[in-house]
């Protein structure tokens, strides 16, 4: 069983759909419209040789915990995937794209899902006369960036999310790390001077040398200048500064682009006949930079090409911090928390940085969580995870929530029904319904169901999650009085 196997009745045709771009998100789209029964042709054409692969998994292989293997994902039952195709035009009268190799494919709807590339630094000595990067300097957007990185000291540009994960996996594989930034505290974009610091912190704690406040000024032969000049010596150079949209192929097609191709709602571009979705895409709803913003824009738009009903389904900004043993994850949009004290509704913090846990929430007057900043409370993450995306209420007792206990001190579970449709697994797919079915077929543990759906085996932050929800299972086989397990002195405190 996996996330293929729950396939529901078709919807009006949609003809023919040409997807640009085989990425992760490309590739959901695909999977998505066999789930909901396409029924005319789906066709994905990617620039990039070899298989399909999961790029959010890209700090596994540098840390070495997987192999470029393990990144491959499965083929679409019923799509036609074409790789090492480069897509050099779109004629949008006659509704064709043309490849570099002569290909002509024609759309009844076109999907561009053609991600961003790595922003580099302007900074002096990176690059080349001819422009070109010079060696020991990467991104991280690819396999094949993962291969240039070579050596020992490794000086990470950018403290953002990739550059903290990639900073961690780096170190993780025993090299000597710095992590560059010009912000006052890693992921500052997201995160509180509080939240922030105990990042740092355990960022430090596993041997990586913080520099925060400070900037790359150049590049000399093995050296980074820094701002304020101290030197930073690197056999390789990451640059995880951001990214930019890959737009080109929608300028030269006459669409209507800003930083990225502008979309409505429903995916749409200035095209009723061409689509974007994932990083490419802009729209001033969805958080640009997140696969689960990608997957979500896939899941709306295949639903509509099919011609199911969206459901509403609002935008949902979920970032889960690839850290271990850190447990850090922001719902909603950055900075909300922050504002909410001007607006109505309640903010909720709790402090305990000494044991590195922290959580501020943004509640909205009916009783809602708007967005939280969580640190070191596992638990309390998964719950407001799946209480942020069904919008439900969260109950009165705030403190009880975020510790795990009840007012004596045993753990509970506050989290709400599963729908069946509810996925619990985004790297693949495994909706809670997938899970309730295997666990019924004997997958009676968490390695078990791995095996069985492949839940947890991609970027892994949904274990927690899957713990709970097989402990509910548990809970509800058990034909007599249950006692409470012991309590975790690490969610209570004590």
């Amino acid at each position: 069983m996996n996330g293929y196997t729950q396939r529901i009745q078709p919807g009006r045709p949609a003809g023919d759909v040409v997807i640009v771009g085989g990425g992760p998100v490309g590739h959901r789209l695909a999977e998505r419209l066999h789930h909901h029964g396409h029924q005319g042709t789906v066709t994905l054409l990617d620039a990039e040789p070899g298989h399909a692969y999961h790029r959010v998994l890209l700090t596994s292989v540098l840390d070495g915990g997987l192999d470029p293997a393990d990144l491959e994902l499965p083929p679409v039952p019923g799509a036609r995937g074409r790789r090492d195709v480069r897509v050099t035009g779109v004629d949008r009268r006659r509704q064709r794209v043309g490849t570099a190799n002569g290909e002509s494919h024609r759309y009844d709807t076109l999907v561009l899902a053609t991600g961003a590339e790595p922003r580099i630094p302007a900074v002096p000595g990176m690059h080349t006369a001819s422009g070109r990067l010079i060696d020991g300097i990467t991104g991280l957007r690819s396999l094949a960036d993962c291969a240039r990185v070579r050596g020992e000291r490794v000086v990470v540009l950018g403290a953002g999310p990739l550059g903290v994960e990639t900073a961690v996996a780096l170190r993780r594989s025993g090299r000597d790390v710095s992590l560059v930034h010009p912000g006052p505290h890693p992921l500052n974009r997201w995160l509180d001077a509080t939240a922030g610091d105990l990042l740092a912190r355990h960022l430090v704690s596993l041997g990586i040398r913080v520099e925060t406040g400070r900037s790359a000024a150049r590049v000399e032969a093995g050296e980074l200048v820094l701002d304020d000049g101290g030197l930073l010596t690197w056999d390789t150079l990451v640059c995880c500064t951001g990214t930019e949209p890959r737009t080109e192929l929608a300028r030269a097609a006459g669409l209507r682009v800003r930083t990225g191709v502008l979309v409505d709602g429903e995916m749409r571009t200035s095209d009723p006949h061409v689509r974007a979705v994932g990083d490419c895409a802009e729209h001033p709803g969805w958080f640009p930079g997140l696969l689960a913003s990608g997957w979500d824009q896939a899941d709306l738009l295949a639903r509509t090409l099919t011609g199911h009903r969206s459901g509403g389904r609002r935008p949902r900004t979920v970032l889960r911090l690839r850290v271990p043993g850190l447990h850090l994850g922001v719902l909603g949009r950055p900075g909300l928390h922050r504002e909410a004290g001007a607006a109505e509704g309640d903010v909720v913090t709790f402090s305990d940085p000494s044991r590195g846990r922290y959580a501020t929430l943004a509640v909205d007057p009916a009783g809602r969580l708007s967005s939280a900043v969580l640190v070191g409370l596992p638990q309390a993450l998964a719950t407001l995870t799946q209480l942020h995306d069904a919008r439900r209420p969260l109950p009165d007792d705030r403190l009880a929530l975020l510790l795990g206990e009840t007012a004596v001190g045993r753990r509970t579970s506050v989290l709400p029904p599963q729908d069946a449709d509810t996925v619990l697994c985004r790297c693949n797919n495994v909706t809670a319904l997938t899970l309730t079915g295997a666990w019924q077929n004997g997958s009676r543990s968490l390695r078990a169901l791995a095996d069985t759906t492949r839940v947890t085996t991609g970027c892994g932050t949904c274990a927690d999650q899957i713990r709970e929800l097989c402990a509910q299972l548990a809970t509800a086989e058990k034909p007599v009085a249950r006692h409470e397990p012991p309590v975790d002195a690490r969610a209570s405190g004590r």
